[in-house]
């Protein structure tokens, strides 16, 4: 297992209801499986999830890429305004 911290913004942290958590995950797990499970479990951020973008450690990166042990994880929703 690792342990990762995922930063919530917009409506990621309206609906979990924080700004961030410290999670534990099965080894080799990507961005995606986790955004995915967050998604199963929260289902109002469904409609979110195809649109998600996602950084690790501050760098953008692929949905494919693979966690680490002590990442910091941000799931970056759409976002609108002016």
């Amino acid at each position: 297992m690792i342990s990762i911290t995922l930063k919530l913004f917009a409506v990621y942290q309206d609906v979990l209801g924080c700004p961030e958590m410290t999670m534990e995950l099965p080894e080799g797990i990507t961005v995606r499986e986790l955004c995915d499970r967050i998604c199963n479990q929260y289902p109002d951020l469904k409609k979110w999830q195809g649109l998600t973008r996602f950084a690790i450690n501050l760098n953008f990166v692929e949905a494919d890429t693979p966690l680490s042990n002590g990442d910091e994880v941000v799931l970056i929703p759409p976002v609108s305004g002016g």
